[in-house]
């Protein structure tokens, strides 16, 4: 287990890395997004070039003009004496985004990573978690150099349902935010380590026969291309995962994993319509937005999924305010208050302090959406709010209407 440290020094810590973390993400995808979209935007040369040229473009910008010319690989007397690399923006954002997981999770309450009754110890979870990164990448690299890279779509195929299985598989271990994000932490993995040990070290090697002023292999070139390719599609279900703890309704949901997933394909069929732009498949776009609509249908019924509990009956009668306000100072008030007994929370989380009966009908929807429709909060079921007191509290609050 991560040795505790002041509450305010861990937010500050986790502050200051999501600060990095989002600017270096920003850098990275920008430069993927760029790449990408020169690589389609390509023309044949409009005059004879020497070397090995793939196509040129031409671009306008800050009160200039851009000549960008590409080549498949360099001869001798092409090397430049400045060759820019692209690599450390995805260095830093991995890197970053790693110490921000172990802020959040090591440093944090366990909460943050299990639900309450979870039988994994906070060091085994965060364990199982930082595993779960390095799994990923393991069992992705193997694929790719696997047969099925002679077949992308049966190897997009085969990727996609062992992602489907991670997913599912980390919505059992962990608590349902976690879940989420640690599934855009393993997909970041993968990205990352495509850089590191696919993209730069094939290029490095081009490169170094370049230099030996022998023949270039182009094929490590080929790969790297790949690779990068595969990051990019990759970028938007990304964010999406990393920007999740803001969409309860998604993490939180009984299907919280299909839904992830159809927001996932979503976010890789709107990359494709983004490449392609008017010669898209209509086949991809229809499946992009389905996927969109079907996350939409499954988040609007949030008990679709969730067994019925028969030992909790629904709540008819009326319920008085103070036996509500009773279950949310019992459950709610350790972190939502002005003065926490959560030694987690230095101050009330995003704001939100249900300590005053003002309070608490002010944030009344609020608490409709996370502690009954989709049962995200309190945060693991720390304190152990019950069926039963959701059930009081979702008849409480169908009366204040």
């Amino acid at each position: 287990m991560m040795p505790e440290i002041p509450p305010l020094l861990s937010e500050w810590l986790g502050a200051l890395a999501r600060w990095v973390h989002v600017l270096a993400g920003i850098m990275w995808i920008g430069d993927s997004l760029l790449f990408m979209w020169m690589d389609s935007s390509l023309e044949p040369p409009r005059r004879p070039r020497e070397g090995a040229v793939a196509g040129e473009m031409w671009m306008v910008h800050s009160g200039g003009f851009y000549e960008v010319v590409k080549r498949r690989s360099l001869t001798p007397e092409e090397l430049p004496r400045n060759l820019y690399w692209f690599k450390w923006q995805a260095y830093s954002t991995w890197i970053s985004g790693f110490f921000l997981l172990l802020v959040v999770y090591g440093l944090g309450d366990r909460a943050l990573l299990v639900d309450s009754g979870a039988r994994l110890t906070h060091g085994v979870a965060l364990a199982v978690a930082v595993g779960t990164l390095a799994a990923g990448w393991l069992v992705y690299d193997l694929a790719c150099r696997s047969p099925l890279a002679s077949r992308p779509r049966v190897l997009a195929v085969f990727l996609s349902l062992v992602l489907a299985a991670a997913v599912f598989g980390l919505t059992r271990l962990f608590g349902s935010r976690a879940a989420w994000l640690l599934t855009g932490a393993m997909l970041g993995t993968v990205m990352a380590a495509n850089v590191w040990r696919v993209i730069v070290p094939g290029q490095s090697k081009m490169l170094a026969q370049t230099r030996a002023g022998v023949p270039v292999d182009t094929g490590p070139g080929l790969l790297a291309k790949a690779r990068s390719t595969h990051n990019h599609y990759l970028t938007l279900p990304v964010l999406f995962m990393m920007l999740s703890q803001h969409f309860p309704s998604g993490y939180g949901h009984p299907l919280g994993w299909v839904v992830l997933l159809l927001m996932a394909g979503f976010g890789v069929a709107l990359k494709y319509v983004m490449n392609a732009r008017t010669r898209s498949d209509w086949r991809v776009v229809g499946s992009g937005v389905l996927a969109l609509l079907a996350a939409i249908v499954l988040t609007a019924r949030p008990d679709a999924g969730r067994p019925a509990n028969a030992a909790t009956a629904s709540v008819t009668a009326e319920v008085p305010d103070a036996q509500a306000y009773a279950i949310i100072e019992r459950r709610c008030t350790t972190c939502h208050s002005e003065h926490p007994s959560n030694p987690s929370f230095p101050e009330a989380p995003t704001g939100v302090r249900l300590d005053r009966p003002e309070l608490v009908a002010l944030h009344a929807p609020r608490i409709q959406a996370r502690a009954i429709d989709t049962r995200t909060m309190p945060l693991g079921n720390l304190t152990g709010m019950t069926d039963a007191e959701r059930d009081t509290l979702a008849a409480w609050l169908r009366g204040r209407r």
